[in-house]
Parts: structure tokens; C-alpha cells; sequence
């Protein structure tokens, strides 16, 4: 899921970078793409990966 997550942010990164719309501070292409590397290391390291049942 946060894989998932990563790519979404990775995307709205790309259009802000390629459409150069002009946003505040906190929402800037640099920023965005940052939580989408915070959330790709995280799917990487295990974090959310699933709902496993223990018998």
C-alpha cells in the first residue's frame, strides 16, 4: 500500500515539476517528492505490508 502511496506522490511531484504550477512552500515538487521517498523506504523496510493471520 504505501508503494502505492509512493507512486501517487511521485506522480503529483512530476505534474507540479512539469506544468511548473507555482505552489506555497509546503507543496512544492521537492517537497512532495521527499514524503514520496519517506513512504517508498518505509514499504521497503516492511511497514504495512499486509494483514497476516497467526494461527
Amino acid at each position: 500500500m504505501l508503494g502505492i502511496i509512493a507512486a501517487v506522490l511521485f506522480f503529483f511531484a512530476f505534474l507540479i515539476n512539469a506544468a511548473d504550477i507555482s505552489t506555497n512552500d509546503v507543496f512544492s515538487s521537492a517537497n512532495v517528492m521527499l514524503l514520496g521517498l519517506a513512504a517508498l523506504a518505509l514499504h521497503v523496510a516492511g511497514v504495512g505490508a499486509g494483514w497476516a493471520r497467526r494461527r
